[in-house]
C-alpha cells in the first residue's frame, strides 16, 4: 500500500482528505499520509490528523509515494505540478464515488472529480482538471489541462474550455460556446458567446470585466 499526499493544505485540501477516506481504494491501494505545502503552519488550528510534510521541492518522492492535486488556481497548479513532476512525482486521478461518469468519458492524469459531479457522455477532460462539487458537463464537451471548474457550474453540451481556464461557481456556459486558454469566468456568469484567451468576464450575459 502506497502513501498518498495531498498537494495543497488549504481549505480544498482539507475537504479532499475527507473525500479520499470515502473512496474504496483508501487503505486498500493507498493511505492518506500528509500534505504538501509551502506553509508548514497551514493546518494549525483545524485539528487535521495528518502533517504538512514539506514544500513541493522537498516532498517525499519515491516508489512508495503518490500525490493528488488540491489546488484551484490554474497558474499555481501548473507551476507546482511542473516542479513535482520534474522530481518524478506520480499523481493519481481521483473520482469521488458519488460522481456520475457516463460512457466514452476520458479523464486525464491527476484530475479530481468531487462529490456530485456529473459528466454525461463523449467528454474529454485534460490532465489536472478540477471539477468541484455539483459541477456538470454535457455531451461532447472538451476541457483543457489545468482548468478548474468550480462548484455547481453547468458546462452544457459541446462547450470547449481551453487550458488554464478558471470557471467560478454557478456559472453557465451555453451549448457550443468556446472559452479560450487562460480565461476567467466570474461566479454566476452566463456565457453566451466565445471568450478570448486571457479575458475575464462576469454577468448575465457575460461581458469583459472593467475594473
Amino acid at each position: 500500500m502506497k502513501d498518498l499526499y495531498i498537494v495543497g493544505a488549504g481549505g480544498f485540501g482539507r475537504e479532499l482528505l475527507g473525500w479520499l477516506r470515502q473512496h474504496p481504494d483508501c487503505w486498500r491501494l493507498w493511505q492518506p499520509a500528509g500534505f504538501v505545502d509551502d506553509n508548514p503552519a497551514a493546518l494549525h488550528g483545524f485539528g487535521v490528523d495528518l502533517p504538512v510534510v514539506g514544500a513541493p521541492d522537498a516532498a517525499p518522492v519515491d516508489k512508495n509515494s503518490l500525490f493528488v492535486c488540491a489546488l484551484g488556481r490554474p497558474e499555481v497548479k501548473r507551476r507546482i505540478i511542473g516542479t513535482m513532476r520534474g522530481r518524478g512525482a506520480a499523481f493519481v486521478t481521483f473520482v469521488h464515488p458519488s460522481a456520475v461518469v457516463g460512457e466514452r468519458v476520458r479523464i486525464g492524469e491527476g484530475s479530481v472529480l468531487c462529490p456530485g459531479v456529473i459528466l454525461t457522455c463523449d467528454i474529454t477532460v485534460g490532465d489536472f482538471v478540477l471539477f468541484n462539487c455539483g459541477a456538470s458537463a454535457g455531451h461532447d464537451t472538451v476541457v483543457g489541462a489545468y482548468t478548474s471548474v468550480s462548484g455547481h457550474v453547468d458546462l452544457t453540451s459541446r462547450t470547449r474550455l481551453g487550458a488554464d481556464v478558471f470557471v467560478g461557481s454557478h456559472a453557465v456556459i451555453i451549448p457550443g460556446v468556446e472559452v479560450e486558454q487562460g480565461a476567467v469566468i466570474g461566479a454566476g456568469a452566463i456565457v453566451v458567446s466565445p471568450v478570448k484567451p486571457g479575458l475575464t468576464v462576469f454577468g448575465n450575459p457575460a461581458r469583459p470585466f472593467a475594473p
